[in-house]
C-alpha cells in the first residue's frame, strides 16, 4: 500500500512537531481512521434528522469513499489530517480532522496558479472550543511551508460566524468575497475566501 503522508522529511519529525499543548496530537490519517473521520465530516455538515435524515447513511459513506479515493491517490501535495485525543479511553480517539491539497486559481489574471487549499475542517461537538480546530489548522500551515508556499487558503459562509471568529484569531484575513448575484440567484449565504501569509517560523 503506498504511504499515506506524502512528504520530503520523516513522519516522526512531523509528528512530533504537531504535537499541541493539550490532549491532542494531530496526525496524517490512516485507511483504519475513514470510518470515523466520515462520521465526523458527515455530522458537521448533515442533519441527522428531518426530512432529509434518511440519506444520512448514504452522505457518510459517499464521504468514506471520496476519502479512500484521496488517499490511495499519489497525489504529492494531498494530505488528511486527524486530531486524536491522547487521554480517550474509547475504541476510536478521533476527534477532528481538516485536508489540505492544492487547487488552481480562475482568475484571468492568474490562470494555472496552483495555491494550497483547507477543507472539510471538521471537529466533533464534544471537542469544540478545545483546541482541536487551531492544532489541526497550524498543523496545516507547517505542511504548506514544507510544501513551499507561503499562502494558505480556505472558503468561509458568510453565516458561519463561529468559524469565521476562529479565522480570523488565527490570522486570516477576507481575499474574495462571492458576488451579491450568486447570493440572489441561489438563495444561500455567501462563501468568502480566506487568505493566511504564513509564518516561516512555522517551518519544521
Amino acid at each position: 500500500m503506498k504511504p499515506l503522508f506524502f512528504h520530503s522529511f520523516p513522519q516522526e519529525s512531523v509528528l512530533a512537531a504537531f504535537a499541541t499543548p493539550c490532549q491532542f496530537q494531530i496526525r496524517a490519517a490512516t485507511p483504519a481512521d475513514l470510518t470515523s473521520v466520515a462520521q465526523i465530516i458527515a455530522e458537521s455538515f448533515h442533519r441527522q434528522s428531518g426530512l432529509f435524515g434518511c440519506l444520512f447513511p448514504l452522505l457518510r459513506l459517499g464521504i468514506y469513499e471520496d476519502l479512500r479515493h484521496r488517499l490511495a491517490s499519489p497525489m504529492p501535495h494531498h494530505i488528511c489530517l486527524v486530531a486524536v485525543d491522547m487521554t480517550a479511553d474509547t475504541a476510536s480517539n478521533i476527534v477532528g480532522t481538516v485536508e489540505l491539497g492544492m487547487r488552481f486559481s480562475d482568475s484571468w489574471m492568474q490562470i494555472g496558479k496552483s495555491f494550497p487549499y483547507l477543507s472539510n475542517l471538521a471537529v466533533h461537538p464534544q471537542y469544540r472550543r478545545q483546541g482541536a480546530a487551531s492544532g489541526l489548522l497550524t498543523a496545516c500551515e507547517k505542511v504548506s511551508l514544507s510544501w513551499g508556499f507561503q499562502d494558505l487558503y480556505l472558503h468561509v459562509l458568510e453565516k458561519n460566524n463561529q468559524a469565521r471568529q476562529l479565522y480570523f484569531k488565527l490570522g486570516y484575513q477576507e481575499d474574495i468575497v462571492e458576488s451579491h448575484l450568486n447570493i440572489f440567484f441561489l438563495r444561500r449565504s455567501r462563501q468568502i475566501l480566506l487568505r493566511k501569509r504564513l509564518n516561516a517560523d512555522l517551518t519544521i
